[in-house]
């Protein structure tokens, strides 16, 4: 326990160090939203990954689907690597950084704004942006606490919603103080922390007695009563869902704005191709490793284990395993990990959505003069807030899985095809992105009333979100009227402006 605790002590005094650090070079917004806009191929790379994979592909994800799909679940891996992240660099890195420079654009809904020629468009999505992150954050929050109060909480009496509200401060601390700067820094180390600690837990998991090595493993896994052909055959019991999330966990990340949000503030075009591999090497790594451990929670976890409250709660079933197969010293790096993987998420989130309300919102349209210190702190101010409701929402009954799925195909089913035809195709209406936002809004929203936010559908409900929105951007574009080819020209035409400064 007194490593644990070392750990976490070294890890905190670190990250609020940087946070300190990191304030110097803060001087106005664009500092703190994108560090100048002068970030390396590492560190973007770094703040991409640790962005992508939060606490909740360790513990919620990895050990659920692990659990329901077997070793099929590693397919959810790589489509992260190959779609949500090698694509979406070769797609999106360049075109995006191009465009937001020139249209001066500091966040997705401005960019919407200037793309479509439409602040009602820019209001709307702000709002979607600061509500329905809120969720998703608090999932990141239920997914660490989940693993501290099986590791720590437990033996020393402290409760889920303490280890929330710790995890909250730590990250207000080193965000508040300095912006995107402190967060890219954090990123960087807490992504050495996470490849470290993953390639250990996949050693002590698969070289332990319960698994015995990867083919013994397997072949346990296949002798399991009724269920273990499925949990080893190619695409597991449940094929179609299996597609489901593959295609929300790995598209979705296209439309996210806290993903879309490093590509503003990554340096030039050569760091972009460096950090196209380095983020790929890194969800290779990270994602398809964490869904690989996940595969093996039966052989760990007895049902029993994970009854609470008469219900089976596989989000418990990582924790469990770690605290059985990892030796006590190396629990705290593992701990670290996770904690790691929370908090860069967190601040990204954090980051965007209250970029969204002070520069889209209040600034962008209530009060259009407002001087750069007012802005910056009505920024910190909303950081604070957000991270304030997130810890409230945290701490109502609810299942990882369910907060981030709803979330993640809310926000994604609603931006996604406005954002990638706007960014290629001169041919999106300003009717054509509205389709594309209502029509994976409603999917979204309307699928989880229908379906009582059923967990198992989630995934299905998100990806046919995003599905019918990217259909209904171009068939409602070739029928409505088209912009002004002055202001396509404005957007699309390329500036003798040198973009490496």
């Amino acid at each position: 326990m007194f490593i644990k605790l070392v750990f976490l002590g070294l890890f905190a005094v670190v990250m609020i160090s940087i946070g300190i650090y990191s304030k110097k070079k803060v001087n106005n917004v664009q500092d703190f939203l994108f560090g100048g806009r002068q970030m390396g191929p590492w560190i973007s790379a770094f703040s991409y990954g640790t962005a992508y994979f939060s606490a909740v592909i360790f513990i919620g994800y990895a050990g659920r689907l692990g659990w329901n799909f077997g070793m099929s679940a590693v397919w959810i891996g790589i489509g992260n690597a190959i779609v949500g992240c090698l694509l979406a660099w070769l797609v999106l890195a360049k075109r995006t950084r191009k465009m937001t420079h020139e249209l001066k654009a500091s966040t997705m809904p401005e960019f919407f704004e200037k793309r479509y020629n439409s602040k009602a468009i820019k209001i709307v999505t702000s709002i979607i942006i600061f509500i329905f992150l809120v969720p998703y954050s608090a999932s990141v929050y239920q997914g660490l606490s989940y693993l501290f109060v099986t590791t720590i909480g437990e033996p020393l009496g402290i409760s889920f919603e303490v280890c929330m509200l710790a995890m909250a401060i730590l990250t207000g601390l080193y965000l508040l103080l300095g912006g995107y700067v402190a967060t890219a820094i954090n990123d960087f180390i807490q992504g050495i922390i996470m490849i470290a600690g993953l390639l250990m837990m996949v050693f002590f998991i698969v070289n332990h007695t319960s698994v015995g090595g990867l083919s013994e493993g397997i072949s346990r896994l296949s002798a399991i009563p009724e269920v273990g052909p499925d949990l080893v055959s190619t695409f597991g019991p449940q094929p179609m869902n299996l597609l489901a999330l593959v295609i929300l966990t790995s598209v979705g990340a296209w439309g996210l704005p806290q993903m879309i949000h490093k590509f503003y503030a990554i340096r030039d075009e050569e760091a972009i191709k460096k950090a196209t591999i380095v983020s790929t090497v890194f969800a290779v790594i990270i994602a398809v490793g964490a869904y690989f451990i996940g595969t093996f929670g039966r052989l760990f976890v007895d049902t029993s284990e994970l009854m609470v409250d008469g219900r089976l709660n596989l989000d418990n079933v990582v924790p469990i395993m770690l605290e059985k197969a990892l030796p006590d010293y190396l629990m705290g790096i593992i701990i670290v990990l996770v904690l790691s993987a929370s908090m860069s998420t967190l601040a990204s989130l954090v980051l965007v959505s209250s970029s969204s309300i002070s520069l889209d919102l209040i600034k962008g349209t209530l009060f259009k003069d407002m001087k750069k210190e007012k802005v910056m702190l009505i920024m910190r101010i909303l950081c604070a807030l957000f991270i304030a409701l997130s810890f409230f929402v945290a701490t109502q009954p609810s299942a990882i899985l369910t907060l981030m799925s709803f979330s993640w195909g809310t926000v994604a089913g609603s931006f996604l095809a406005p954002f990638l035809y706007g960014l290629y195709w001169k041919g999106t209406t300003k009717a054509g992105a509205w389709a594309g936002i209502i029509t994976g809004f409603g999917c979204s929203v309307g699928g989880a009333i229908i379906y009582q936010m059923d967990a198992r559908l989630a995934p299905s409900i998100g990806a046919v979100a995003m599905l019918a929105s990217l259909v209904a951007v171009p068939v409602v574009s070739f029928v409505t009227a088209k912009l002004p080819n002055a202001h396509l020209e404005n957007v699309f035409k390329v500036r003798k402006v040198n973009l490496e400064k």
